[in-house]
Parts: structure tokens; sequence; C-alpha cells
């Protein structure tokens, strides 16, 4: 729920447990000024009744009125929680970006050299580039403004030239030499769940 919806609701539940406490009010107020003048028992009950009614409610809407606030508390502060993770994810972004920026020019530039050693034109340089960063066929058709029929050829064209079987080949190609073999007892290997090697 959103900061609005809850004040909404708040909103409601607060003027609904007002409704309640005034008919609770008015039925009491009722009751006693019957009982002064005389009535009939039958008459003191159907208002008791009434009070009882308005009572109920009261508590019943009192009682979602916390269970609303102590949401809206608990949303607001997974809502701070969340803004500062997200402020700390962007700062090592950030970080990390500034300090791998020449590595990331050193990248770029060995990329588009083994690029030119396939003799990719440049659409399919660029499609190569989309499929590394992991994009689908279609999503890379929405950004180059063709057809996914297109983006499919050209990225097929793409592993023909550069002698590849898929999208696999294509990232194993270029992140094999990036990343040092782990061997086994290695404390930086995975294991699953049972233990065993991922």
């Amino acid at each position: 729920m959103t900061h609005s919806t809850f004040r909404s609701e708040r909103r409601v539940l607060a003027g609904v447990l007002l409704a309640f406490m005034g008919v609770a009010l008015f039925a009491a107020v009722d009751i006693w000024a019957d009982l002064r003048e005389g009535t009939t028992i039958a008459h003191v009950a159907a208002e008791a009744g009434v009070l009882l009614v308005g009572l109920l409610g009261s508590i019943f809407m009192a009682r979602r009125l916390v269970v609303t606030l102590r949401g809206a508390r608990a949303a607001q502060r997974e809502a701070v929680k969340l803004a500062e993770q997200l402020e700390v994810t962007r700062a090592e972004a950030s970080r990390w970006r500034s300090e791998a920026r020449e590595l990331l020019q050193g990248l770029a530039a060995a990329l588009d050299a083994q690029f030119d050693r396939w003799n990719l034109s440049p659409a399919e340089k660029e499609v190569a580039l989309l499929l590394l960063k992991g994009l689908s066929h279609k999503e890379i058709a929405d950004i180059r403004s063709v057809t996914e029929a297109t983006a499919r050829q050209q990225a097929r064209s793409v592993y023909k030239k550069g002698g590849l079987s898929g999208r696999h080949d294509l990232a194993a190609f270029f992140l094999e030499d990036l990343m040092p073999p782990i061997e086994p007892g290695d404390p930086r290997r995975l294991t699953g769940s049972s233990g065993a090697d991922v």
C-alpha cells in the first residue's frame, strides 16, 4: 500500500469509528433520558441493543485503526530502509564505475577489435554488445527499432562469423579470459545446498 492509501484508509476508519462512538453516545443519553422519564422495558432493551452495536462497532473500528496505523508505520520504516539501501547501492555502483573506467575503456576497445576480426557490420556489433548485456531479441529489436526477426537474424550472423554456437558461447568467449579458473578446493568455489559443487 502506498502512503496516500494508508492515509485515506486511516481517515475512513477514523470517520467510521467516530460514527459508531456517536451512535453509542446518543443511545446511552437516550436510555438515560428514557429511564428518568419512565419507559417500557422493550424500548430500553431496543436502545440497549443500539448502544451495544455502537460500542462493538467502536471497538472493532478502533482495533482496525490501530492495525492500519501499525501497518503504515511498518511500511514507512521499510520505505526508509529501502531508500537507504538504494542510496548505498548507487554509491557502490558509482564508485565501481569510477574505479573501473580505465578497465572498461580497455575492454570496450578489446571487444571492438575482436568484432573487427570477425568482420561484423556496425549493426552486428551493436547486436553483439546488446547480447553480451543479456538483452532478449525482443528488447534488442525495440532498442534498435527493427523487427524481432531482424534482431534474431543479426544475432545468428554474429554467432556464425564468430564461429560460436549461440549466446552462451558469445559470453564465454569474452569472459573466459577475464575470470581466472577456480580449482577444486578453492574457497571461492560455489556449493549448492547439498554441499555439492555447482
